[in-house]
């Protein structure tokens, strides 16, 4: 891990490039990121987003060649683990934070993958939505902020329909209003196909590095 200081700010200026390897002791799959500790929460590495992206890589044969969007994508590690198998990407974050979607695209040519990135605010429906049409939607710990369940699950829902087939996979802490996002799902004709402790398919020393009670969800329209 390199950690470098910019524009002689100190300590509130800090940024780093963390490194991020998957497939074990030979690592053929290592990802750069760029954090800045200096954001609340949109350029650092969250454990739902390493454990997003571990599904992401252990899933490879389903994502290879296939249609991804992750939303709220912040520093965007399992995106860019999609990139590298061979998915056609587009990494969102909320359309009003241009510091994020700048990152995003500094990460995307550290890592010489072509993503799009595109400004994506939940419940704003505009082109940067309906252009979409993923075979995947992957989400890391957006599930945060209860007042923006809503918002998120609409724009889920929009794009679960306009591409017949499609998955949400999101991480989440338990934390998150369980009662809430089983109203919202069903108000939005959504529901779980999987449902998966986050720590059982991490490998041991990856696992032993993160903290929380996390889930990952597979998500899908109703018929």
């Amino acid at each position: 891990m390199e950690t470098t200081k910019g524009g002689g700010a100190g300590k509130s200026d800090m940024k780093k490039v963390s490194q991020h390897e998957f497939g074990g002791e030979d690592a053929p799959l290592s990802i750069s990121i760029i954090e800045n500790m200096k954001e609340e929460y949109g350029l650092f590495v969250w454990p739902c987003s390493v454990i997003l992206a571990e599904y992401v890589w252990q899933q490879q044969r389903r994502f290879s060649g296939a249609r991804v969007v992750e939303l709220g994508a912040g520093t965007s590690l399992p995106g860019l683990v999609a990139a590298k198998l061979g998915s056609h990407v587009t990494l969102t974050d909320d359309a009003n934070r241009p510091e994020v979607l700048d990152n995003m695209g500094r990460v995307c040519e550290l890592n010489g993958v072509d993503c799009k990135v595109v400004g994506l605010t939940w419940g704003v429906w505009d082109s940067s939505v309906f252009d979409l049409e993923p075979k995947f939607i992957l989400g890391a710990d957006v599930l945060y902020e209860t007042t923006a369940f809503n918002d998120l699950f609409a724009t889920v829902a929009y794009l679960l329909q306009n591409s017949p087939g499609s998955v949400f996979i999101t991480t989440y802490h338990n934390r998150s209003g369980h009662h809430l996002i089983e109203l919202l799902m069903a108000k939005w004709r959504l529901k779980c196909s999987k449902l998966l402790d986050g720590f059982s398919f991490m490998p041991p020393h990856k696992a032993s590095a993160l903290s929380g009670n996390i889930q990952l969800a597979e998500i899908v329209a109703l018929d």
